[in-house]
């Protein structure tokens, strides 16, 4: 079966970090483009950031995570992770795998709803 998994959110401190992973089942992560969205209470999700396949050496991050969001990938692991540091109440939402996205420009993320998400809440 064809799975993404997130997990590693929680309650965070402002300025605090968390580790978010996103796990693969079924196929190999390596293979494809990877991102992360999010969807905070009451607003649309927004596409977060996005790393190329294989190696992963091109990266994509919204504005406002730029400096402070870390994405990579271990594809012996079959794992995407997003390192947050820094974080901010406005990062409050939950955060979702995206299953394909445009790693040049953010112009593009694939929303679909096939995981649960993560939730991360930033407060003092």
């Amino acid at each position: 079966q064809v799975r993404l998994v997130e997990s590693g959110g929680g309650l965070v401190q402002p300025g605090g970090s968390l580790r978010l992973s996103c796990a693969a089942s079924g196929f190999r992560l390596e293979n494809y483009v990877i991102g992360w969205s999010r969807q905070a209470p009451g607003k649309e999700r927004e596409g977060v950031s996005c790393i190329s396949s294989s190696s992963g050496g091109t990266t994509y991050y919204k504005d406002s995570v730029k400096g402070r969001f870390t994405i990579s990938r271990d594809n012996a692991k079959n794992t995407v992770y997003l390192q947050m540091n820094g974080l901010k109440p406005e990062d409050t939402a939950v955060y979702y795998c995206a299953a394909d996205c445009d790693y040049d420009s953010g112009s593009y993320f694939n929303f679909g709803s096939w995981s649960q998400g993560t939730q991360v809440t930033v407060s003092s």
